[in-house]
This record gives C-alpha cells, sequence and structure tokens, in this order.
C-alpha cells in the first residue's frame, strides 16, 4: 500500500484553459479512451498508444505514453474517487498524490481547472509545463472535433 503525504506537505500545481466547446462535447473527450490516445501527450515526439478508463468511483484508468522513438515510456494510472458528470473528476495516482479536475461550464465553452500534487522527482516548473501542455493539446484536439 502507499503511504499518502498529509496535504500540508503537499506542493500543489494548477494548470488551466478555456475550450470554445461545450461542457458535453469537453467531458466526451476529456473521458472516452478513443479521444484520450489523440491527446494526452506532452510533446509532438511522444504518444499515448493505449487509453483504458473505466469513469465510475473506484474505476481504474490507465494511459499509456511513450516517446516516438521508442527511447522511454510509462503508464499513467490512478482510481477514481469521485465523479460528477460534466463538473469534476477526482482521482488518486499509483503513487498517492491526489489530482482534482473542475469542469466549469459557460455555454459555449468550458474552463478546465486541474490540480495536482507535485511529484519529488521533476522540479515544479518541469511538472507545470508538461501537464500544462497535455491541458493545451486537449484544447488543440477538442476545438477541433
Amino acid at each position: 500500500m502507499v503511504k499518502k503525504l498529509e496535504d500540508k506537505d503537499r506542493t500543489k500545481i494548477t494548470v488551466k484553459t478555456i475550450v470554445n466547446k461545450p461542457v458535453e462535447k469537453v467531458w466526451e473527450c476529456f473521458t472516452l479512451s478513443e479521444h484520450i490516445t489523440r491527446w494526452s501527450y506532452a510533446s509532438e515526439d511522444w504518444f499515448s498508444p493505449v487509453a483504458e478508463n473505466d469513469l465510475r468511483v473506484g474505476g481504474k484508468f490507465l494511459t499509456r505514453m511513450e516517446a516516438k522513438d521508442g527511447s522511454y515510456g510509462f503508464d499513467f494510472c490512478g482510481i477514481y474517487e469521485k465523479i460528477q458528470e460534466n463538473e469534476l473528476i477526482y482521482y488518486t495516482l499509483g503513487d498517492g498524490r491526489e489530482v482534482k479536475i473542475n469542469f466549469i461550464s459557460g455555454g459555449s465553452e468550458t474552463k478546465i481547472i486541474e490540480t495536482f500534487d507535485a511529484e519529488e522527482e521533476n522540479s515544479i516548473e518541469l511538472q507545470e509545463q508538461g501537464w500544462q501542455q497535455i491541458l493545451n493539446n486537449f484544447k488543440k484536439y477538442t476545438e477541433g472535433q
């Protein structure tokens, strides 16, 4: 079992975007596996060949992220703790870190605010940039739908 750090010991990072699509479309693109594989990577030299998503409390998700040159890859996975359709996704990663994603409907646009516990291997700046780039990829992909 992974020991969770106390909240006071965690550094929280927040990334955001506004997607020019209604929340129902944003939710669909964010949660369906066939969409996740098309946007879940931080740079053009990476991709996500596999995504599995059991979107329910207690359900698990896995997104495989790999460098296109085959030099590195990892599984991004966790368990859903709370879900409010078109509003909130809250999950715990395999290492015990927590992630909260708010979807705020504004009619023809949706604001996404994603807050996550930082890990200790990479700098705060690098983590923020990586997660923001993934969110930027999501925005670009979803607006193209």
